[in-house]
């Protein structure tokens, strides 16, 4: 979730020295889909008026829009918008998505579906009600199995917070990531602060790698210009979490980080947002990393969301929809 950023930033990207552990060591074979599921990435287009946009793959590189990449769900809640549409499937069965409705609301978008093709109502969340917030942008969603509930997290400036960093990001915004926590999606307790990694940061999202917990975060900072995805862990997904590792992503202006275990290797993909394009790295264990941006390919003006893997027959459901 970002504003349009001018190219001449992309010179200082390029000149800045970043610590990555980067590596072009010959590649495994394509990971497989487990058997009875699918590949779907959910998506927006441009600004995000349009609403819920869905992708699909059979190998996690080559991505080939739903629908006629014709939007699969139109909410007009808070700002009308359907921007970094996120979903989670829940123990039930049901998927639940929240997304962000505008640039300066402090309200999210909620609604569900048992087939991704028929949704609820959509309604709004003030997750941030009362707290003065600039913006709330990016919402994500994570079970957590061990406590029955769902974490509800997302970044908000709030001014006057952090006045260390408060001058080193775009336009007056210094977000960090807050979170509430909720079973039912009508009770939600207190928003707290989730995350502070000592920079402004947005775009996070949460991972279950064995019995540690994997966050990837967007490092936000303008000056001097960071715009990279790094990654922390927790042993509860609710944190806390350590400190962030030195970036993954390289030299790029990356956001929207959307993470997926493929066989026995993690997928991270992310917006590169300044070239218009998907960028994708991989990991056998979230600490050695390979740049496979090369090899993906989306469909056009295919901006950021989340990746899942869906049953069988919720793919069949959406790909009919097309004929």
């Amino acid at each position: 979730m970002n504003r349009p950023v001018p190219p001449s930033f992309a010179l200082s990207l390029a000149l800045a020295s970043l610590a990555v552990i980067l590596t072009r060591p010959a590649l495994a074979a394509d990971p497989a889909v487990p058997p009875g599921q699918a590949l779907v990435f959910t998506s927006f287009r441009g600004n995000g008026d349009d609403g819920l946009h869905l992708a699909t793959s059979r190998d996690g590189y080559k991505w080939t829009a739903l629908n006629g990449d014709r939007p699969v769900f139109q909410p007009k809640v808070g700002g009308g918008l359907v921007r970094d549409p996120d979903i989670a499937r829940g123990p039930d069965g049901t998927f639940h998505m929240v997304w962000t409705t505008g640039w300066t609301h402090s309200a999210i978008g909620y609604a569900s579906s048992k087939d991704l093709i028929h949704w609820s109502e959509a309604r709004q969340i003030d997750v941030m009600k009362g707290e003065n917030a600039r913006n709330v942008w990016a919402p994500e969603l994570f079970h957590d199995e061990a406590e029955g509930r769902f974490l509800i997290f997302w970044a908000s400036t709030i001014p006057g917070r952090f006045p260390e960093t408060e001058a080193a990001g775009d336009d007056g915004y210094n977000h960090r990531t807050y979170v509430t926590t909720t079973k039912d999606f009508q009770a939600f307790t207190p928003t707290k602060l989730f995350y502070d990694p000592g920079f402004n940061s947005i775009d996070s999202t949460i991972v279950r790698d064995g019995d540690r917990f994997a966050m990837f975060i967007k490092d936000e900072t303008r000056t001097p210009p960071a715009k990279n995805i790094r990654v922390a862990f927790a042993d509860a997904p609710i944190g806390p979490y350590g400190p962030p590792s030195p970036p993954i992503t390289g030299d790029y202006w990356a956001e929207g980080p959307s993470a997926i275990k493929l066989g026995d290797r993690w997928f991270v993909y992310f917006d590169k947002y300044v070239d218009h394009r998907y960028g994708l790295v991989t990991s056998p264990d979230l600490v050695n990393w390979t740049d496979e941006s090369d090899r993906v390919s989306f469909p056009p003006d295919f901006r950021h969301g989340s990746v899942l893997l869906v049953p069988e027959a919720v793919l069949a459901g959406l790909e009919a929809l097309e004929r």
